[in-house]
């Protein structure tokens, strides 16, 4: 009998996702926050500096495909937890409240997420990025189209 090698496809990589959000929402548990406001408060974070916050806005609504209102709602619900500072000249920022939260559950993530991907070479994980990267944009467009 011979296996053949399982070939990219939507399955998979729903299965991926499905795993990824369950890690998630674990550690968010007692956290307060959902996957929205998570990921809004995460991006904030990578930005590293103040940020324009419609421009923060529609950069998390292209990235995750929600409407623009519901992450605005993510930003207000966190500016209202004190994890974001709402600057004059429509900035954002994160806090420290708001950095050490995003340390906690990466850490916690990390716990589960670290040795899943950890079991996979490092040139592998490349090439499933280039790809998923490749796929993720072609998607975009063909979304863009449609």
């Amino acid at each position: 009998m011979t296996t053949t090698a399982p070939v990219l496809n939507p399955s998979i990589i729903g299965q991926a996702e499905k795993h990824h959000t369950a890690v998630l929402t674990r550690v968010l548990a007692g956290t307060t926050l959902d996957e929205r406001q998570w990921i809004t408060l995460n991006q904030a974070l990578a930005q590293g500096v103040p940020v324009a916050r419609t421009a923060h806005v529609a950069r998390v609504a292209g990235m995750t495909q929600w409407d623009p209102a519901d992450v605005e709602a993510a930003v207000a619900a966190l500016v209202g937890k004190d994890l974001l500072v709402a600057l004059p000249g429509d900035e954002i920022r994160i806090n420290d409240a708001g950095s050490e939260l995003v340390a906690r559950v990466r850490a916690a993530s990390g716990k589960i997420v670290g040795p899943a991907y950890g079991s996979v070479s490092p040139a592998d994980l490349e090439t499933a990025a280039r790809v998923l990267i490749t796929i993720t944009a072609r998607m975009g467009e063909e979304l863009a189209r449609a």
